[in-house]
């Protein structure tokens, strides 16, 4: 079964989605990501995305269904991908039900985490993340795993889109499209809204609760 996790920008969901990879097999499929290797790779795409992001601005669905479609059919990742922050509005999430169903694949679980905009803040402003392995990690909170980081400190990098204005606007901007996607998926039975201002080992142990049933 595959799996949407989502929430606001510095939310936790790309760490999440990192437990979940481990401890169950799946593989983590986020936009974001998907995104910035278009931009890494100087792709027409990542031109056009680069200058989006970096204005606190999302791409357009579009763009987005292009390379999540890459994604779905790949069948090393059947019914095995955690959508991490996808989908961001109601087209996208009747776009994700075509495409799955295209495909006879289906969502198990939709996991939000709820996160104010003041402790999003505190989060982002001191993210940096692995350009080799993608993997996200807060100066101030991860101080050791940083010291300790496999791929290096040289690979850690804060994001250019990483400032307080952009923040404010970036969140301010999810929770406005985001807000018509909780309606349409909290009528289902599969929905779960989590704290995501508890403990990381918390909300692991939710979301692991979760995946069992």
């Amino acid at each position: 079964m595959n799996i949407i996790l989502f929430g606001p920008p510095g939310a936790g969901k790309g760490t999440q989605a990192q437990f979940i990879v481990k401890k169950h097999n799946y593989f983590q499929l986020s936009t974001g990501n998907l995104l910035r290797d278009e931009i890494k790779l100087k792709t027409s795409i990542g031109s056009e995305v680069e200058k989006l992001i970096s204005n606190g601005k999302f791409a357009s669905d579009q763009t987005v269904n292009i390379l999540l479609r890459k994604s779905i059919t790949n069948l090393k990742f059947r019914d095995r991908i955690i959508f991490d922050g996808y989908p961001r509005n109601v087209d996208q999430a009747k776009n994700l039900q075509l495409i799955l169903g295209e495909f006879d694949q289906t969502i198990g679980h939709i996991i939000f985490l709820n996160v104010s905009r003041d402790i999003i803040e505190k989060r982002i402003m001191g993210r940096v993340t692995c350009e080799k392995c993608h993997m996200t990690m807060n100066k101030f909170f991860n101080k050791e795993q940083i010291d300790l980081h496999p791929c290096g400190k040289e690979f850690l990098k804060k994001r250019k889109d990483d400032n307080l204005d952009v923040v404010v606007a970036r969140y301010d901007t999810y929770m406005k499209l985001t807000n018509p996607v909780l309606d349409f998926y909290s009528k289902n039975a599969n929905f779960t809204k989590i704290d995501g201002a508890a403990e990381i080992e918390q909300i692991t142990y939710k979301i692991n609760d979760i995946l069992r049933v």
